[in-house]
């Protein structure tokens, strides 16, 4: 029954994972679960649900509306959906963007790789990017916890053609 944010959701494959973690398929009802998969590439976006309708659970995420591919900024979330209980960041950010906490439900969970900042040691591993692990508790209060370096691709807008 929880709404999942997946920023950055590439060829599909972790937003049909966490589909099947949080979607009961069986229901057609987006109040039973729902993930939704942002990426900034419109080429991505039809690759994941072309991935998605290889499943017969696939298909019918996307026809029900439990699983929503968008082609959108992530950086920006997807303030459609939001709350969400859950969201996944693909892609490393220059920072924790104060919009993607907004849009987590309080209480929620977000892990997002963060870009880290210049004075800290990146030990050789591509540039030194770390997961945070990031939680809004049911008061709306946030803590955010750095718990391991991490290489991954940067957050990005579209790249010009």
């Amino acid at each position: 029954g929880s709404r999942v944010l997946d920023i950055g959701s590439g060829s599909g494959y972790l937003t049909h994972v966490l589909a099947n973690l949080v979607v009961n398929p069986s229901s057609t009802s987006e109040a039973d679960g729902q993930v939704i998969g942002v990426d900034h590439i419109p080429e991505l976006v039809e690759l994941a649900q072309t991935n998605m309708r290889k499943s017969k659970d696939g298909s019918n995420f996307l026809d029900s509306g439990r699983v929503k591919f968008i082609t959108a900024d992530g950086r920006l979330g997807w303030k459609e959906g939001a709350p969400y209980d859950a969201i996944h960041v693909g892609a490393a950010a220059h920072h924790l963007h104060p919009v993607l906490i907004e849009q987590l439900r309080a209480p929620g969970r977000m892990f997002i790789p963060v870009e880290a900042e210049d004075d800290e040691a990146s030990f050789g591993l591509g540039g030194g990017q770390y997961i945070w692990v990031v939680d809004k508790s049911g008061d709306g209060s946030v803590r955010k916890e750095k718990v391991f370096q991490v290489s991954y691709v940067p957050l990005t807008d579209r790249p010009g053609r």
